[in-house]
């Protein structure tokens, strides 16, 4: 007899249900807004805390002085002239830079900007 409790006890608990978790429609909406909602949220935070990055003080402490290009005179020569201990080719990418050229020639009669940091 002890073989056929045996086999009854195998079969029950071998019989074991297994539901699967069925979402319905509303329970679907629910679980994706509930999941966007991080999202959506980090979202606005960037979009209010953007314009902070784009605009600063920083421009209106750049201080400069002005120069006139005279006729024949290269970027070069006013590197040497304005700033003989510094390497001319930083000069005249700061001078370029700031003054947004297109490159490094120059016209006579051309005010050209030059940065604070090569002082006369």
């Amino acid at each position: 007899m002890s073989t056929i409790a045996t086999t009854d006890a195998q079969h029950t608990t071998a019989r074991v249900a297994r539901t699967r978790l069925r979402l319905t429609r509303r329970g679907r909406v629910v679980f994706t807004t509930l999941a966007a909602l991080p999202v959506l949220f980090c979202v606005g935070i960037a979009m209010l805390n953007g314009g902070q990055a784009s605009a600063g003080d920083r421009a209106a402490d750049v201080h400069f002085d002005t120069v006139t290009i005279q006729s024949g005179e290269t970027l070069w020569q006013l590197a040497e002239q304005t700033a003989p201990d510094s390497d001319p080719r930083d000069f005249i990418q700061d001078v370029v830079a700031l003054n947004a050229l297109d490159g490094s020639g120059v016209q006579a009669g051309q005010e050209i900007a030059i940065p604070a940091q090569y002082d006369r």
